[in-house]
């Protein structure tokens, strides 16, 4: 006898760039090219105090906003 359990998943079909709007591939539920990927929790003393915030980047609009920086993000390896 087989029994069964019924299992309710999510799987990414589509992710755009926040910033301009571009498709980014997705194959099998990952994405088949680079996404910069926020998901943010303000905390205390914020004005945003409990909201979440997220967005997806592409590789180019990513490119962008480290060219605002004033001091360069690390880099690793």
């Amino acid at each position: 006898m087989r029994q069964y359990q019924k299992r309710e998943t999510k799987e990414v079909s589509k992710i755009i760039c926040n910033k301009c709007g571009k498709e980014i591939p997705v194959s099998g539920g990952h994405e088949m090219e680079g996404v910069f990927r926020v998901d943010y929790l303000w905390g205390y003393f914020s004005e945003r105090d409990g909201e979440k915030h997220a967005f997806d980047l592409c590789e180019k609009c990513y490119d962008e906003l480290l060219k605002t920086f004033q001091i360069p993000v690390e880099i690793e390896g």
